[in-house]
């Protein structure tokens, strides 16, 4: 472990969407007053109601589904109708059916959270106002027939949108024809439909929908996240100097301080509770028993971290929020806390909340969005030099729950540079394909790569260790590396990072061979 502008091409969906739960949110702000946490004197959470936690986590995406189609009336001796299967009431009745279907087929078929509201219609260019200021973040728009001024209005600033088009799934849409020269390039060579390029259509295809929604979703759950950063906000070196408030401006995060003497009273006043020690114990006592834990630190490290995860999730609560960081982790933390913070992250992280070392706001943001699109917990991870194709990455504040449900076995050691405290090393799984982002200080431009985990090292670094084999041009990546943390996680998310990225006007470089957004 080491110590511690872009212009958006789209903004964010309309506030108007908000659930119950974000205006609580908003709410506990405005009490909060400010970028700051009260003093633990002047805010506490009963200890009844801490068994029975609730991990904020994220909203579903919604999705606004509209056909939009014509109805021409027959003329004698000219061009009377477009392009198009759909020509009457009776096939916009068979269509609306058929899109129905397979909105509920693709319900089912989505592992992420989605929901499609009710069909809307536009016939012969009437745009409902309720379909333009809708609740909802993305306008699905289904484009059989129309002119070019009806998508641009249902395209317009202020929610995403995606243009769907048939070929062979259906009739066949007058925009399969079009959307390219007519939509996307208004009859030009040059690109002019704001917020939209040709990945924004989808010809024929659910699964190719259905990732780009959950990138979506991944970027909707990103953006204006709220974070509480244990002894303040942060960037890695010299470069990560501006990323805190680059992570405001870009990403619309909402930072709230908590200082180190409010952390030490926390810790205090816990460890005054003797029921909640005994939990802790206890909760610490059944976690060492369980199947594939291996103790090699001292027993009382682990007992206080318990101890200090559940002082996290007070802190987490009161900001009503999912997502920590801690700063100064390298010493500040230990002495008060008996222990490293390096197990409660990675409880945390099983748990459902996002929890980061180092405060380092160059590659927290990258930790979200790749957390929200794959649905699963990410590894913030220092690499090493990438050669023969592969490199090291590791850390001692990996997960355990890597692919979101099964827990690997881990070893439970000292944080290796201070030999202190305790850390787990995540025996992760040799043969897994991994996604890995490395994000520049200046969040501009992020390098990413898919590999495959080819070994599990026990060398002398962070006890988290794995070796990746890179797929694809590893010599790039050497050239090209940036920032300094990276962010890893199980599976392959390369083009919803891509995609999500677009609409926040941050470039994607990927040095793996397939198709990107």
């Amino acid at each position: 472990m080491t110590e511690h502008a872009t212009d958006a091409t789209h903004s964010q969906p309309c506030c108007a969407s908000l659930t119950r739960r974000e205006l609580l949110i908003g709410a506990s702000a405005a009490a909060i007053g400010g970028m700051a946490l009260s003093a633990v004197s002047a805010a506490t959470i009963t200890r009844e109601s801490e068994r029975i936690r609730a991990v904020p986590g994220g909203v579903p995406l919604r999705v606004q589904p509209v056909l939009v189609y014509d109805v021409p009336v027959r003329q004698q001796a000219t061009s009377w109708r477009n392009w198009g299967g759909i020509q009457t009431e009776q096939d916009a009745a068979a269509e609306k059916a058929r899109i129905s279907a397979e909105l509920e087929r693709a319900t089912k078929m989505a592992d992420f959270a989605v929901e499609f509201l009710p069909l809307a219609t536009v016939r012969n260019g009437q745009v409902s106002e309720a379909v333009l200021g809708g609740r909802h973040d993305v306008t699905l728009i289904y484009a059989a027939g129309g002119g070019v001024e009806v998508h641009e209005r249902l395209a317009s600033p202020g929610k995403w949108a995606i243009m769907f088009v048939r070929h062979r799934s259906g009739p066949v849409y007058l925009w399969y024809e079009i959307a390219h020269p007519r939509f996307l390039r208004k009859t030009v060579d040059e690109y002019g439909q704001p917020g939209m390029t040709p990945q924004d259509v989808v010809v024929d295809s659910y699964p190719e929908l259905l990732w780009r929604l959950r990138a979506l979703g991944g970027l909707r759950n990103t953006l204006g996240k709220r974070i509480v950063a244990v002894g303040g906000a942060s960037g890695w070196g010299a470069g990560g100097g501006p990323a805190p408030q680059r992570s405001r401006d870009l990403w619309k995060l909402e930072i709230l301080d908590v200082s180190y003497p409010d952390l030490g009273e926390r810790i205090r006043r816990a460890r005054q509770d003797d029921a909640l020690v005994k939990r802790c114990r206890a909760d610490a006592e059944a976690y060492l028993k369980r199947g594939g834990v291996s103790l090699r630190t001292t027993r009382q490290f682990v007992d206080n971290a318990f101890l200090l995860t559940e002082v996290f999730k007070d802190l987490m609560q009161e900001a009503h929020t999912d997502a920590i960081t801690i700063n100064a982790c390298m010493g500040t933390i230990m002495p008060m806390a008996e222990t490293t913070a390096c197990l409660p992250l990675s409880l945390l992280n099983d748990a459902g909340y996002l929890a980061f070392c180092e405060s380092d706001f160059v590659v927290i943001p990258s930790g979200m969005l790749l957390h929200h699109i794959s649905g699963k917990p990410v590894f913030l991870n220092d690499p090493t030099y990438p050669h023969d194709g592969e490199v090291t990455l590791a850390h001692c504040t990996a997960p355990r729950k890597m692919d979101g449900r099964n827990q690997e076995d881990v070893l439970l050691l000292t944080h290796f540079e201070s030999d202190y405290g305790a850390a787990p090393k995540v025996q992760m799984r040799k043969g897994q394909r991994v996604t890995t982002i490395d994000p520049d200080f200046a969040s501009e431009r992020w390098l990413g790569f898919e590999g495959e985990i080819s070994a599990i090292p026990f060398l002398d670094i962070c006890r988290s260790q794995i070796d990746v084999r890179v797929d694809g041009d590893c010599d790039r990546l050497l050239e090209e590396m940036r920032g300094f943390h990276w962010m890893t996680c199980y599976g392959s998310y390369s083009r919803e990072l891509g995609y999500a990225l677009r609409k926040v006007g941050v470039n994607w470089t990927s040095v793996t061979p397939r198709p990107q957004a």
